[in-house]
Formats: structure tokens, C-alpha cells, sequence
């Protein structure tokens, strides 16, 4: 067993009971690419070749830590999102695809440059990095109640090449902080229903933050409404808002803001068909 070929079908045999046989290919691409550095076309071609046993023994860790369900994305400590490489750790999410949709929402949304930028929740910065990266002129900034998630966006800031200032804050105190007036607000902030918690993978239950995700059943809404509060006082005439939303809970997002004053809303589905980012303008 010292080949990638030899590695791969081990993986098919030991992880057949946690993951599907194209989801252990996949990660197995992602370990190779990780630790060998190799592109897909190098993996096949390169597949009968002998490994070093160093590597050997690392791919084994890795797979007795995917017999856990951890994520690959924590225990290679990195993921990919908008093609740019991001860093995590346990007080930031694993970005999702829909988040990717939320960006180029924003970057074809016809915003005129020079524009300021707030992303709230920033999380391990993606959101905020990737439209910096994307929108020349854009003057980017991100905030997070996490201090370990805001030391990982301002490393990933710097892995990327890009300036973006990130602060700890709590928009659920926002009013005890002196804030800037913005063109643009964008935020993925917790939405799923604590209710919603028994369709979830133990991928996600056991090793993404809590408080990154959920929110009370009571009030799911809380954080739109804080934001779209703090909206009201610190985006510009004109404005945009940009949110990452529950796919169930649309209609309400869009009398939540349309009692507030702001015009044009629209919710966009993403690539699976739901209902997943809504946009606005502040009247």
C-alpha cells in the first residue's frame, strides 16, 4: 500500500460506511492536492508511483480522523472558496457553495466604485476577502463577536493579497460602538432553526461553532432584523443589503424588510432551487 492507487481503494474500503464512493474519491483528490501538491491530472498520472512512507503515514491520520465525520476541510485546516485558498479553525464555518452565489450577487449587482463594504459575521473572512478580490476600489471590512474568527480572517487578508480591516463586534450591541456609513451591508448571520437541528449531519453538529449557526425558534429572525435596524442609520441613501437566508423563512424576510422602508427586495434561489439570497435597497 504505497502508491496513491493503493491509498485510494484502502480509503473505499474503510470509509464505506461513513461516506459514499464518490465522496471518498473527492476527498481523496483533496488530500493528494494537499499534501503532494498535485492537480488532478498529476493524481492520475502519477497514481502507480511510490510514496514516501512519511506521507503514507499522514494519509492514514487523516483517514482515521474522517472515520469521526470531522470535516476534511478542519483537519487539513484550509478549504477553497471563490478559487482563493482560506485557512479555519474551530470558531470559523466551513464556507458552502450558496455563500459563493451570495458573492457574485453582490459583484454583478452594478455597485459603483469607490464603494465601503461591511460584512457582518465575517467568520474566517470569505465573504468580505473574496468581494475585495473581486470588486477593484471596494474598501472591504468585517466584524465578528469571535476574536480567534477575526485573528483567521486577517490571516486569510494576508494569504490572498488583499486589505480588509476586521474588528471584534457584536451587531446585537451595535449601538455601543461608533460605526462608518456604507454603501454596501452584507451578511450570512446564524439561521437555522435549533428545530431544524435533527436534519443536520453530525459534520456539522459535532464540529462547526454553535453560535455560528443557530438560532431560537422564537426569534429566528433576530439577526436580520438587528442588521437591517443597523442598516437603517448606517447604509446610504440608496444602499445595498445583501443576505444569506433559511430557504423557509422567505416571505417573512420580505415583510420583515418591506415594513422597514427599504425597496426592491428580491429573493434569489440558488443552485439546488432554494430560496437562499435576498437583496435591497434602502429607500
Amino acid at each position: 500500500m504505497n502508491t496513491i492507487f493503493d491509498l485510494q481503494q484502502y480509503a473505499l474500503h474503510v470509509l464505506k460506511d461513513t461516506y459514499d464512493e464518490r465522496e471518498i474519491r473527492s476527498l481523496c483528490s483533496l488530500i493528494f492536492q494537499y499534501a503532494l501538491h498535485y492537480t488532478n491530472i498529476e493524481i492520475h498520472l502519477r497514481k502507480h508511483e511510490q510514496l514516501d512512507k512519511s506521507f503514507i503515514n499522514k494519509f492514514l491520520q487523516i483517514l482515521e480522523e474522517l472515520k469521526t465525520d470531522r470535516p476534511i476541510q478542519y483537519i487539513l485546516g484550509e478549504t477553497e472558496f471563490m478559487g482563493l485558498c482560506f485557512k479555519l479553525n474551530e470558531n470559523t464555518l466551513i464556507p458552502r457553495p450558496e455563500t459563493e452565489e451570495v458573492v457574485m450577487r453582490v459583484v454583478n449587482s452594478g455597485i459603483c466604485m469607490p464603494a465601503r463594504l461591511l460584512d457582518i459575521g465575517t467568520g474566517s473572512g470569505c465573504i468580505a476577502i473574496a468581494l475585495a478580490k473581486q470588486m477593484e476600489g471596494l474598501e472591504a471590512e468585517g466584524v465578528d463577536i469571535s476574536l480567534e474568527a477575526v485573528r483567521q480572517a486577517k490571516e486569510n487578508a494576508r494569504i490572498n493579497g488583499v486589505t480588509v480591516d476586521f474588528y471584534v463586534r457584536d451587531i446585537l450591541r451595535w449601538r455601543e460602538e461608533k460605526w462608518p456609513v456604507y454603501d454596501v451591508i452584507v451578511s450570512n448571520p446564524p439561521y437555522v432553526r435549533f428545530s431544524e437541528r435533527q436534519f443536520m449531519h453530525n459534520r456539522v453538529l459535532n464540529y462547526e461553532p454553535e453560535r455560528a449557526l443557530f438560532v431560537s425558534d422564537e426569534d429566528p429572525l433576530v439577526f436580520y432584523r438587528t442588521i437591517a435596524d443597523f442598516a437603517m442609520s448606517h447604509l446610504k441613501s440608496g444602499g445595498a443589503l445583501f443576505f444569506e437566508i433559511n430557504e423557509a423563512l422567505g416571505n417573512e424576510m420580505v415583510n420583515l424588510l418591506s415594513g422597514m422602508a427599504y425597496e426592491g427586495i428580491k429573493i434569489e434561489q440558488d443552485i439546488h432551487g432554494k430560496d437562499r439570497i435576498l437583496w435591497a435597497k434602502k429607500g
